[in-house]
């Protein structure tokens, strides 16, 4: 019977050739500079590839290095992220490019440890940049590969525990070549990605695996990986109110910390209030209601919350002050919303949507 080792060495050579007649061809992979492969870990992260692309050449052309990164305007990297989720990453991401203008005079760090001790890079991230950009035999285990590995070696034991986690990339480490790191990690996301694949059967007539695989030969993929039982998501209740006085907007910004951090908002309240009670509080806040437009309920999912929402338009007579007034060029330009709150801007054509953000 094949070791475990024993396939993980198999795979390791014969991953390259089967890289290089498969890859997909994505915006990030037309060089190895250390902060395009970077920004595109840090997009990719809990995010879809084709939901990134958009994201990350836009991106590129407005903040194109890391000097421009950490002199950016955060309603600016907010603006340019915003759908996006997450948005602690691109907090992290300017956190960081300021730290390497401090530390490296504007240069990425070539060190393992150096790079792993950035803000908002962990194990993952840091063993992609430096196998990608820096050839440093540093594994880049992420979902993906998880799954690629536990079903390679028939591995039950529960990826979410940091243990096994570390376990695993220090098996995947110990085979890993002193030359074509950069390759090999890019070919085992890419295995991942797209042959053995999430949430559905495997292609494992398209893998290069296929012949020492532990899960096909037993006819176990289903098993792998093991994961902790998810704990129920809170559930909460908020009244949203889109007030429209002459074609502006009232907008609030979020607090410095929390869930959607320093982004804007419609403004907004705990519970869910029936009409008078919304026209009750409008005039509370001095904004001279008109009388209530529509309303519309929606349902927004965060990774650990979910938001039951009912949006009041409320056509009002006074741009009352505690609020920031944006018209809809504005609101396109120049604002942040998130889709939590953005989706009730288009209330014809927005559904329920699931965007994890923190």
């Amino acid at each position: 019977m094949m070791s475990d080792t024993a396939r993980l060495e198999q795979l390791i050579s014969v991953l390259p050739g089967w890289f290089a007649a498969n890859r997909r061809e994505l915006p990030w992979r037309q060089n190895r500079e250390p902060y395009r492969v970077w920004l595109s870990e840090i997009m990719l992260q809990q995010t879809r590839v084709e939901a990134v692309k958009g994201y990350y050449t836009r991106f590129l052309a407005a903040v194109p290095d890391v000097p421009a990164l950490a002199a950016a305007d955060p309603e600016l990297l907010h603006k340019l992220w915003e759908g996006l989720g997450y948005y602690s990453r691109v907090r992290n991401l300017q956190r960081a490019a300021r730290l390497i203008v401090d530390e490296y005079g504007g240069v990425f760090p070539r060190d393992y440890a150096a790079i792993r001790a950035l803000p908002g890079i962990g194990d993952y991230t840091a063993g992609a940049i430096g196998s990608i950009c820096f050839d440093l035999p540093t594994p880049a285990v992420d979902g993906n590969v998880l799954r690629v590995l536990t079903r390679l070696t028939a591995d039950g034991r529960c990826v979410d525990e940091p243990a096994v986690k570390r376990a695993l990339r220090e098996r995947l480490a110990a085979v890993y070549p002193e030359t074509g790191a950069g390759t090999l990690t890019q070919a085992l996301m890419e295995l991942g990605a797209t042959v053995c694949v999430p949430n559905s059967e495997p292609k494992c007539e398209r893998c290069p695996a296929a012949a020492f695989c532990a899960a096909r030969e037993a006819g176990t993929w289903q098993a792998y990986p093991v994961r902790a039982e998810k704990r129920p998501r809170r559930r909460e209740a908020l009244t949203v109110f889109v007030f429209d006085c002459g074609g502006a907007y009232a907008l609030r910004k979020r607090k410095a910390s929390g869930l959607l951090a320093g982004l804007w908002e419609f403004p907004n309240v705990p519970g869910q209030l029936e009409a008078q009670e919304a026209l009750d509080l409008a005039a509370a806040w001095g904004l001279r209601p008109r009388g209530l437009g529509k309303r519309v309920e929606r349902t927004h999912i965060f990774t650990h919350v979910q938001w039951d929402m009912r949006c009041y338009y409320v056509p009002c007579g006074e741009r009352a002050e505690g609020f920031t007034w944006a018209g809809q060029d504005e609101l396109d330009t120049a604002y942040a919303l998130p889709t939590a709150f953005r989706m009730f801007r288009d209330t014809e054509t927005s559904k329920n949507q699931a965007d994890n953000t923190a």
